[in-house]
C-alpha cells in the first residue's frame, strides 16, 4: 500500500473514485439526510421536555434518567431490534434520534438556567406573558448554550451513522464497510475523510449561525 501510488493498492485510487462518483455522492447525501432528520426530530422532542422540566423541576431527573438509558443502549443492538418491526430508514432515524435527546435536553435546560433572575424580573415587570418572555428574552440569552448542544448532537450523529452501515443504512459508513470487507483502502479512506469533513463543515456552519444569531456577544468581546 503506497501513499504516492495510484492503483488498487494505493490509499486512494483516484480512477476508482472517478468511476464511483454517483455512489459516493449518494452515500454522502444519505449521511446528511440521516443526520439532519435525526437532529431535527431530536430537537422537536427535547425542547418540550426541557420546557416541561423548567416548569416542573421534579420531572427533570426522570427525563435525564430515560435519556441516559437511551444514550447507553448499544447502537448496533438497537438497530437490530428495531429493523424487525419497521423499515431500515425509520429504524436508523429513531436510533440516531435517541442519542440526541440527552444532549439536547441538558443544554436547553442549562441555557435557560443561565438567564439571570433580574432579567426575568424585568421582563415580568414590563408585562411580558410567560410565552413572550420565553421567546423574546430567555431563548435569545440561552441560544449559545442551546446551539452548543445542537453542535455536539450533530457531530455525535455523524459518527453514529457509520454504524448503521451494518444494517444497510450507513451513508458514508457503507463505503467504510465496503473497504473493510474487501480489504480495499480507497472506499474506506473516502468514507472516513468525508465523514470528518462533514462533521467539521456542520460544526463550523452552526458556529456561524450562532454568531449571526447572537451579535451582542461579538459586540461584548
Amino acid at each position: 500500500m503506497l501513499l504516492g501510488a495510484n492503483g488498487p493498492d494505493s490509499l486512494i485510487w483516484w480512477e476508482w473514485v472517478g468511476g464511483h462518483r454517483d455512489e459516493i455522492l449518494d452515500a454522502l447525501t444519505q449521511h446528511i439526510q440521516l443526520t439532519v432528520s435525526s437532529v431535527v426530530l431530536g430537537t422537536l422532542i427535547a425542547a418540550p421536555l426541557a420546557f416541561l422540566a423548567m416548569r416542573w423541576r421534579w420531572v427533570y431527573g426522570p427525563i435525564l434518567s430515560v435519556g441516559t438509558i437511551l444514550y447507553t443502549i448499544p447502537s448496533l443492538a438497537a438497530f437490530v431490534l428495531l429493523i424487525e418491526v419497521m423499515s431500515l430508514e425509520t429504524a436508523a432515524i429513531l436510533v440516531l434520534t435517541s442519542y440526541t435527546i440527552l444532549i439536547l435536553v441538558r443544554n436547553i435546560v442549562a441555557g435557560l438556567d443561565s438567564v439571570p433572575e433580574d432579567v426575568k424580573e424585568a421582563a415580568r415587570g414590563m408585562g411580558y406573558s410567560p410565552l413572550r418572555q420565553l421567546v423574546r428574552v430567555e431563548l435569545p440569552i440561552a441560544l449559545p448554550t442551546i446551539l452548543a448542544g445542537i453542535r455536539l448532537a450533530v457531530v455525535t450523529v455523524i459518527g453514529l451513522v457509520t454504524v448503521a452501515a451494518i444494517v444497510g443504512e450507513g451513508g458514508l459508513g457503507d463505503l467504510i464497510l465496503d473497504g473493510l470487507e474487501r480489504d480495499f483502502p480507497t472506499p474506506l479512506m473516502i468514507g472516513a475523510i468525508l465523514s470528518v469533513l462533514l462533521a467539521v463543515t456542520f460544526d463550523l456552519a452552526l458556529l456561524g449561525v450562532q454568531r449571526l444569531a447572537t451579535p451582542w456577544q461579538r459586540k461584548g468581546r
